[in-house]
C-alpha cells in the first residue's frame, strides 16, 4: 500500500536535501564499496562490543574519532567534481587520521600529562588533527560550521586584543593545541564521548528498525488506523511521523518517507500545496523531539547535566505531547478551513491484521524505555534493544535481518551474510553517524575554547546586562541567539554552542539547569524550519510541488503553538511541571495537581494559538476573535494565576461568539 509516487526529478531534489543534511557521500562500486562497507560494519561491531564490554574512555574516544575521520575521507569527496573518485589526498587524509590515533594511544598517560607544555611533535600532530576535523566538517556539513569553529579558535588565540568585556589573557598555539587534543576537555570531550557511546548505538538501532521493515509497518499501520475521514490523512501524518520519527531522530528523512506516500492524498482531500508541505515538514520536525531517540542533542543534555537518559525522555514527554496536540488541532481546523471532503483510503490490511503480523515492531520501539525502567544504563538499554530487534525480526521471512535461506543452506555463507539486512544495518549504523560525529568533534573545539577562555560567563553577563536583569527578556534574547545560531549550523552543533555560551544566562537568573538546557534544545530544533537551513520544509515543498519559502511559512504556522511551550518552563518555577520536575527522583515528591494544572493550561493555550493562527476555529474567525485567541494563548503560556485568568476569559469569550455563529449558520445542528 505504501508505495512512493514521486517522479525521478523530484526524487533527485529530495536526495539532494537528504545529502545536505547527512552529507553528499560517494557511491562507489566493486571492491572499494565492499571495503568501505566492511570498515563500517567493523566500526559498528566495535561500538557494540564497547557497549557490552569495558573499553577505557580515552581509548574509545580516540578510536571513535579515528574511525569516523577514516570513513569520512574515503566516503565524502573534497569537491563535487571529484565525486565517486577516490583521490590520493583522500587516502592520505584517511591514513593520517589513523596515524594521529596511533600517536595519541602510543603516547599514553605521558602525552596527556604534558598537555600544558607539549613538545614540537605534539603541536604538529595536534595542528594536523584540528585541520583534519575542520576539513571533515566542511565535507559533511559545509563551510558555515567551519567558519564558526575557526572564529572560536581565533578568539582563543587573539582574544587579548579585543575590548572589554570580550577580552581575555590570550593563549599561544602550543597551549591551545595541547588543551584541545591532549585532554578530555576539547576534541575528545563531552560531545565526542556522547557520539561514541550513545549516538552511534542509537543510529545502529534505528538502522536495524529500518532494515527489518519497521518504518514501512509504522506508515502502513498509521494509514490503516487513521484513514476513512477527511481529517484522517492529516491524523495519519501526525501519527506516522511520531512512530517513524521516534526511532530515526531525523526530520528530513521522516518528512520524505511520510510525504512520498501521503502527498497525493493530501492533495485529494483539498490541502493547498504549501499547507500540505508545511504539515509534512512539521510532522518531520517532531521526529527530533520524539522519544525514545529524540535528536542527537538529547544525548548531550544527559551528559552535560550528568543525569540519566531516562530523565531526558521524561522531560521530553509532555512537551512532545503538546507539540503533536498542536498539530492535531491544526489538522482538525484544516478540515473546516479547506472544506475537505470525506475520501476513504482503503488500506490493504486493517490495523489489527497488521498488528497481528508485525506486533514485535512496537516492542522494538519501546524496548529501550522498558530496559531503562528495569535499571539498565542507556548504553546497555539500546544495546539489548538492538539485539531484541534483530532476534524478533527473525519471526517472519519478510522481516528477517538474516535471510532464512542462509540457514537452510540455499545461500553461501559469505554472500548470504554480506547481502543480508544485518550487514546493511551495521554498515548504515556507522555511515549514518558520520556527519553527526564530525559535528561533535568540531563542536569539541568550540566547547574547549569557551571553557579555556571563560567566554560562557562573559556572554551570559552581557545578555543579562542587556536584558536589565529581566528573566523574560533574557529568555527572549537567549531564544533569538539559539535561533540565529541554528540558521547556520545543524541542531547538534547549535545546541552545543548555545549550551556553553547562552545557558549560563538563564541559570544565573534562577532557571533550573535542566529547564535551561531543554529550552535551548527545543529552540535549536525549531530553528531547523528557518531558511537557509530549512531542509524539511524545502523537501516537503519538492514533494508537494509548492513554493519552498511559502511552505516554510506554513510550517511555522503549524509548529507555532509549540513555540511558546519552552517559555512555560523557564519563566516560572511552576512551569518545570511540564518537564515532570526534571527527574524520576523529583517526580516522586512532585505536586501532581500542579503538574496537571500547568499541563491543562498549556493544552488550552495551544488550542487558542492554533485557532488564532489558522483563522478558523468552529467557524471562520473574525479579526477581533483572532487577536483575542492569540493573546489568550500567549497568556496561558505564562504560568501565573493572573495570566491564566486572562487566557481563560479570552478563550471563553471566543468560544461563545463562535458557537453562536455556528448555530446561526447551521440551525439544524442545534
Amino acid at each position: 500500500m505504501t508505495q512512493s509516487v514521486i517522479d525521478n526529478e523530484t526524487q533527485e531534489k529530495l536526495d539532494a536535501f537528504i545529502k545536505q543534511e547527512e552529507g553528499d557521500s560517494n557511491d562507489y562500486k566493486g571492491m572499494l564499496a565492499k571495503f568501505i562497507t566492511l570498515v563500517a560494519v567493523g566500526m559498528s561491531l566495535f561500538h557494540l562490543y564497547a557497549a557490552y564490554s569495558i573499553v577505557p574512555t580515552q581509548q574509545l574516544r580516540v578510536i571513535h574519532v579515528a574511525l569516523v575521520l577514516f570513513l569520512v575521507f574515503l566516503s565524502f569527496p573534497i569537491a563535487a567534481r571529484f565525486k565517486n573518485r577516490l583521490m590520493w589526498w583522500d587516502i592520505l587524509f584517511a591514513i593520517g587520521s589513523v596515524f594521529v590515533a596511533y600517536y595519541i594511544l602510543n603516547g599514553g598517560d605521558d602525552l596527556f600529562d604534558r598537555n600544558t607544555a607539549p613538545n614540537s611533535s605534539d603541536v604538529m600532530v595536534g595542528v594536523f588533527l584540528i585541520a583534519l576535523i575542520l576539513e571533515s566538517v566542511r565535507r559533511t556539513n559545509g563551510m558555515v560550521l567551519v567558519v564558526v569553529t575557526s572564529l572560536f579558535l581565533l578568539y582563543a588565540l587573539f582574544g587579548n586584543y579585543l575590548p572589554a568585556p570580550w577580552t581575555h589573557k590570550g593563549y599561544d598555539l602550543d597551549r591551545l593545541v595541547g588543551y584541545m587534543y591532549m585532554t578530555l576537555e576539547g576534541i575528545y570531550g563531552t560531545a565526542v564521548d556522547v557520539s561514541a557511546t550513545l549516538i552511534i548505538l542509537f543510529t545502529i538501532f534505528g538502522a536495524f528498525l529500518q532494515f527489518t521493515g519497521a518504518g514501512k509497518f509504522f506508515i502502513d499501520f498509521s494509514f490503516a488506523a487513521m484513514g476513512g475521514k477527511s481529517s484522517g490523512v492529516g491524523r495519519t501524518i501526525v501519527l506516522s511521523s511520531f512512530l517513524l520519527g521516534g526511532p530515526s531522530g531525523s526530520g528530513v528523512a521522516t518528512t520524505v518517507t511520510v510525504g512520498s506516500v501521503a502527498a497525493p492524498m493530501l492533495d485529494k482531500v483539498g490541502y493547498e500545496k504549501n499547507a500540505a508541505g508545511g504539515l509534512l515538514a512539521a510532522g518531520g520536525l517532531g521526529a527530533i523531539i520524539s522519544p525514545p531517540v529524540l535528536g542527537a542533542a538529547a544525548f548531550l543534555i544527559a551528559d552535560f547535566l550528568k543525569i540519566s537518559y531516562l530523565d531526558v525522555l521524561l522531560m521530553a514527554t509532555i512537551p512532545t505531547i503538546l507539540f503533536y496536540l498542536g498539530l492535531l488541532v491544526m489538522v482538525e481546523i484544516d478540515v473546516r478551513k479547506y472544506g475537505m471532503k470525506n475520501i476513504h483510503f482503503q488500506a490493504a490490511e486493517s490495523a489489527w491484521q497488521l498488528t497481528k503480523k508485525y506486533w514485535f515492531h512496537f516492542f522494538s520501539l519501546i524496548s529501550i524505555v522498558v530496559f531503562m525502567m528495569f535499571g539498565f544504563s542507556p548504553v546497555m538499554s539500546v544495546f539489548w534493544a538492538t539485539v531484541v530487534s534483530a532476534l524478533s525480526s527473525m519471526m517472519r521471512r519478510d522481516t528477517a535481518i538474516i535471510p532464512w535461506d542462509w540457514f537452510q543452506g540455499k545461500e553461501k555463507i559469505f554472500s548470504g551474510l554480506y547481502n543480508s539486512n544485518l550487514t546493511k544495518a551495521l554498515a548504515s549504523g556507522s555511515t549514518g553517524v558520520l556527519a553527526i560525529a564530525v559535528t561533535c568533534a568540531g563542536a569539541g573545539l568550540i566547547v574547549g575554547t569557551v571553557t579555556l577562555t571563560g567566554l560562557g560567563l562573559k556572554f551570559s553577563s552581557i545578555v543579562i546586562q542587556y536584558a536589565g536583569g529581566s528573566l523574560l527578556l533574557t529568555a527572549i534574547f537567549t531564544g533569538l541567539v539559539v535561533w540565529v545560531v541554528g540558521l547556520a549550523v545543524p541542531v547538534t552543533a547549535s545546541y552545543i554552542i548555545c549550551a556553553v555560551i547562552a545557558a549560563p544566562a538563564l541559570i544565573n537568573l534562577g532557571v533550573p539547569e535542566f529547564a535551561a538546557h531543554m529550552f535551548i534544545f527545543y529552540y535549536a530544533v525549531l530553528s531547523e524550519v528557518s531558511p537557509p537551513t530549512a531542509l524539511s520544509p524545502f523537501a516537503a515543498a519538492a514533494i508537494c510541488k509548492g513554493n519552498p519559502y511559502k511552505t516554510t511559512l506554513q510550517t511555522w504556522k503549524y509548529v507555532a503553538p509549540a513555540i511558546l511551550v519552552p517559555f512555560m518552563f523557564v519563566l516560572d518555577k511552576s512551569g518545570v511541571s511540564l518537564l515532570l520536575m526534571g527527574s524520576t527522583a523529583a517526580l516522586e515528591q512532585a505536586d501532581w495537581m500542579q503538574i496537571a494544572w500547568v499541563s491543562f493550561t498549556a493544552v488550552v493555550g495551544i488550542i487558542c494559538l492554533a485557532g488564532g493562527l489558522q483563522g478558523w476555529f468552529i467557524e471562520k474567525t473574525k479579526t477581533f476573535e483572532r487577536i483575542i485567541m492569540v493573546i489568550a494563548g500567549v497568556a496561558l503560556a505564562y504560568p501565573s494565576t493572573e495570566a491564566d485568568l486572562i487566557g481563560f476569559v479570552g478563550f471563553g469569550l471566543v468560544l461563545v461568539t463562535q458557537s453562536m455563529r455556528h448555530f446561526k449558520l447551521n440551525p439544524r445542528s442545534s
